[in-house]
């Protein structure tokens, strides 16, 4: 469930219009249409788990995972409205990112939707119907390895946005983000380790 996602981010976003809003192809828009897409699972998979398991730490860490990410899809989603632009939008995931190598030849690692797994770190559908089948410790240790994913793969994105947009919040959210995700990683890797297993 590594996520092994590079990209290229010499391209800077393609601006503002003339009153200062972002434009609808800018990474600002990109930002918060793909992170509400990847923080609406997140919430998903955190209600799942909570009525797989009795376990209180994890209970209480999807409870958290769940109202921070819903949270912070409300923000995202009222800077768009706020921007008169669309919630979704006919492009791909992830084009406000320049797919591409790091600069070393063979190594190009750009993200390719799979089995609805719409960007990095994103659970597959395979992977929400193992989560919804499984219970009490197996169901734990599934979450706690989907969610590390999910998070490593939210972090990339959120680091693309630190580098990618000019909006003042849009870019402090983005910074937010990367440090409760980078600070809960570390915690799902201690609880995984707790049960015997490994992110």
């Amino acid at each position: 469930m590594a996520v092994g996602v590079v990209w290229l981010m010499s391209d800077r976003s393609e601006g503002t219009t003339g009153n200062g809003t972002p434009k609808d192809t800018s990474a600002e828009a990109g930002f918060a249409r793909d992170m509400s897409t990847h923080h609406q699972q997140a919430v998903e998979m955190s209600l799942i788990v909570r009525d797989r398991t009795g376990d209180e730490d994890v209970r209480r860490l999807a409870f958290d995972i769940l109202t921070a990410q819903a949270t912070e899809r409300g923000i995202l989603q009222g800077w768009l409205d706020r921007w008169g632009l669309d919630r979704a939008s006919e492009d791909a995931p992830m084009t406000w990112m320049k797919h591409g190598s790091d600069g070393m030849e063979g190594m190009d690692h750009a993200y390719k939707p799979h089995d609805g797994s719409l960007m990095p770190g994103m659970a597959t559908n395979t992977e929400l119907d193992q989560l919804r089948k499984a219970k009490g410790k197996a169901a734990e240790v599934l979450y706690l390895k989907l969610m590390t994913a999910h998070h490593k793969g939210g972090v990339a994105m959120a680091e693309g946005a630190v580098d990618l947009v000019t909006d003042p919040p849009e870019k402090r959210l983005a910074r937010t983000m990367v440090q409760a995700q980078q600070s809960e990683i570390q915690l799902m890797a201690d609880m995984l380790k707790e049960r015997g297993a490994r992110s």
